[in-house]
């Protein structure tokens, strides 16, 4: 039987890919500090064991408040990161998948002046300008750790993932905390920021299906995983709103963190072996059906 590694097993990402791994035929090793759980950079340092894939979750999180409000405590991911790479080079993976993200790309392409979707190569490793906050610094760092693990026989898939979501996402993040809120049809409807900043939200399942597809067609990248669909907070809050059948006054809380402008993807590479198959209005209506607590 083929053998996966999926770090930050626990997480959002890292729970759906290990779902993904097993149904296709692959016995899975789980690592997540939560609750307890074995630290990767403790498992890097002694597992000597060879996978045939690796998928590289574990990672500091928590929406833009975290991102924003406490950047130095993501520098752990600074740590885990270097820990992977130096395992893999060691042991020799069957694959990496490294789970970066569209925060690495620069912020002066995303304040809404120029409102074009993001290409994999204006993101240049040897000039990467200002990425998103310490948490952009620690995606684009990791990259380049994967160029270095590459020269040096490691295959490593990177995956920047744009605005992921699904049903049983924490609620520190703004599509399920926003429904959360339509749920309850409050009204006003809050979201966070002014309300005109656009996103890219693409659902878990086609996450993983992108993912799946980098490890079986051994897909390097870097590769955006995203529908290429722009969308404000304002218009996300319409569609949720409609959903719970009302149409509430939305209120943009202008005090509270917002992030870039514009983050949308350029999807040309990724349509070349991974089409995405969860419409916006199919998600939308996903998480409006589920029962989850809200901020």
């Amino acid at each position: 039987m083929k053998t996966a590694l999926v770090t930050g097993a626990a997480g959002f990402i890292g729970r759906h890919m290990s779902r993904a791994l097993i149904a296709a035929g692959y016995h899975v090793t789980a690592i997540d500090s939560a609750n307890g759980g074995a630290d990767a950079r403790d498992f890097f340092r002694s597992e000597s064991h060879r996978y045939d894939a690796v998928v590289h979750a574990a990672a500091v999180v928590g929406g833009r408040q975290v991102i924003d409000g406490s950047p130095l405590a993501q520098a752990v991911n600074l740590e885990l990161d270097a820990a992977l790479f130096a395992w893999a080079a060691r042991t020799r993976p069957g694959r990496v998948v490294y789970l970066s993200s569209s925060a690495a790309y620069p912020v002066d392409l995303q304040d809404g002046t120029n409102p074009w979707p993001l290409r994999e190569r204006q993101l240049s490793l040897s000039d990467p300008w200002k990425p998103d906050q310490l948490y952009g610094w620690c995606k684009v760092t990791g990259e380049r750790l994967a160029v270095l693990a590459r020269s040096e026989g490691v295959p490593v898939s990177v995956a920047r993932t744009f605005s992921g979501y699904g049903e049983d996402q924490d609620d520190v993040y703004p599509f399920p905390a926003i429904a959360a809120r339509a749920r309850r049809r409050e009204d006003p409807l809050h979201i966070w920021g002014p309300g005109n900043q656009v996103r890219d939200w693409v659902h878990v399942d086609d996450v993983c299906g992108a993912l799946m597809a980098m490890i079986t067609e051994g897909i390097d990248g870097p590769v955006n995983i995203g529908t290429g669909q722009a969308t404000s907070f304002c218009e996300l809050a319409s569609l949720m709103a409609g959903a719970a059948g009302y149409r509430p006054v939305i209120e943009p809380l202008k005090d509270k963190p917002a992030g870039v402008m514009y983050r949308v993807a350029d999807t040309g590479a990724l349509r070349k072996f991974y089409e995405p198959k969860v419409s916006l209005e199919d998600g939308v209506s996903r998480i409006m059906q589920v029962h989850l607590g809200g901020q």
